[in-house]
């Protein structure tokens, strides 16, 4: 029996393993820099893969509802991942003196990585 739920819960945890890879061989690729450019392409992946967690959770933890709570789970879900996104970048930035075109290259590979996953059965 299909379950849409369910079968949410997996293409999330496939995202996240497929961001979590790219972001993880993009900060490799940047230890060839040293080790701030490393983490913080690291911190840019994070920041999407934690946003993605919490939206998805946000998103498909709710189980079933009528179209306006699903919207505004939806809606809720992905305010929350770009408003964590943001503060994580913020910090890499204010706080953490982090490069920032490895930060911001962490983040398009990460979006890239979630869209290719979510694209594939």
């Amino acid at each position: 029996m299909y379950d849409p739920l369910q079968a949410g819960h997996r293409l999330a945890r496939r995202s996240a393993a497929w961001q979590a890879g790219t972001t993880a061989l993009l900060a490799l690729v940047f230890l060839l820099q040293g080790v701030p450019h490393a983490l913080s392409a690291l911190v840019g992946g994070a920041s999407m893969l934690a946003g993605g967690a919490v939206a998805a959770r946000l998103m498909v933890g709710g189980g079933v509802q009528a179209a306006a709570g699903v919207m505004i789970r939806w809606f809720a879900g992905a305010v929350v991942k770009w408003v964590l996104v943001l503060v994580v970048l913020g910090s890499g930035l204010l706080l953490w003196r982090l490069p920032p075109v490895p930060m911001l290259l962490g983040v398009i590979v990460s979006l890239a990585a979630q869209m290719l996953a979510m694209s594939r059965r």
